[in-house]
């Protein structure tokens, strides 16, 4: 399972150019794209050995197949079938790595294999963390290749992982793990892994998310229902009831967004009741009432004050940022 986000379009080109044609495995790819058109699998399948596809639902799962990740569908599997669904983002995204490398985390156990390429924040730490719990195998790419450091730095911090590797290194590496033969049985599921992807299924949520977390005070940007901090999560990690699950530094940057946002609504209503003042004033003035008229102009004055001073400090807060 390999995933990545900005600059993952030439990592996953040279990625793939190294992968043979008789790949004895499955390959999933999430690579944060826009939600109307992708054209990644041509692009892989002319860099590469492997046929590469946006699954259908449903689709059976073939070794030496790559499997891309529609644009605005999360991609699960099970041992033998892609699974496609637009449910709640995760991490802002849609699709998004950490349920991907999830459900291989508990199809596969130990034959799972993660890979956290070149990206932005920190979508892919908890999966990889999910397949490291199941007694599969993590790589890294070195975040000093990386066009964008911080998925992979992240992932670094975060789980005990097997490879850290310059992008050129990797597809070699996943050929000879590959051909290796199971190192142990697997073990039992963790039960806070299975209660997470019961969430993302939308299995039981309250039960579950009762048993797997607790009440943070919260809410979500993307919904605004009340999240729930997951327990022992590494990174700290926060779930709604409607499905939305975020990182601790992905929630930050969506609530900065959200702030962002709000901020320059008020600075727009501020501005519209400028205008709306001066209207008034220019009515009164024109229907014989200097007083009237006077006033409204010393309030819209005032308002305007009042934007230019929240306007200076967003974008002060911005270029601060």
């Amino acid at each position: 399972m390999i995933g990545a986000s900005a600059g993952g379009v030439a990592a996953l080109l040279e990625l793939v150019a190294g992968l043979p044609k008789a790949m004895d495995a499955v390959i999933g790819i999430v690579l944060h794209v826009g939600s109307r058109h992708s054209i990644l699998p041509q692009l892989l399948e002319r860099r590469g050995a492997l046929p590469a596809v946006h699954p259908q639902h449903g689709q059976a799962l073939v070794p030496g197949t790559i499997y891309v990740a529609p644009p605005d569908h999360h991609m699960t599997f099970t041992e033998d079938r892609a699974l496609l669904g637009r449910g709640a983002r995760e991490n802002h995204a849609r699709p998004a790595i950490d349920p991907l490398f999830r459900s291989a985390a508990l199809a596969w156990c130990d034959r799972a294999i993660g890979v956290v390429l070149t990206g932005d924040l920190d979508d892919g730490t908890a999966g990889l963390a999910a397949i490291k719990q199941c007694g599969g195998t993590a790589i890294v790419q070195d975040p000093v290749t990386a066009v964008a450091p911080s998925m992979p730095a992240s992932a670094l911090r975060n789980v005990s992982v097997d490879y850290t590797l310059a992008i050129g290194e990797i597809a070699a590496t996943l050929v000879q793990l590959v051909g290796q033969d199971a190192a142990a049985p697997a073990q039992p599921h963790p039960a806070q892994l299975q209660r997470e992807q019961a969430l993302f299924e939308g299995k039981h949520v309250m039960e579950n998310l009762s048993a797997a977390g607790k009440p943070s005070g919260l809410s979500c940007p993307d919904c605004g229902g009340g999240l729930w901090e997951l327990n022992e999560a590494q990174p700290l990690r926060y779930r709604c009831h409607t499905g939305h699950a975020f990182t601790v530094g992905t929630l930050e940057s969506a609530q900065t967004e959200q702030a962002e946002q709000a901020l320059w609504s008020s600075v727009r209503a501020l501005q519209e009741r400028e205008i709306l003042l001066r209207r008034m004033a220019a009515v009164a003035e024109a229907t014989g009432d200097p007083v009237q008229a006077q006033a409204g102009q010393r309030q819209a004055d005032r308002v305007r004050d009042q934007a230019h001073l929240l306007s200076r400090l967003v974008e002060g807060e911005m270029n601060s940022a």
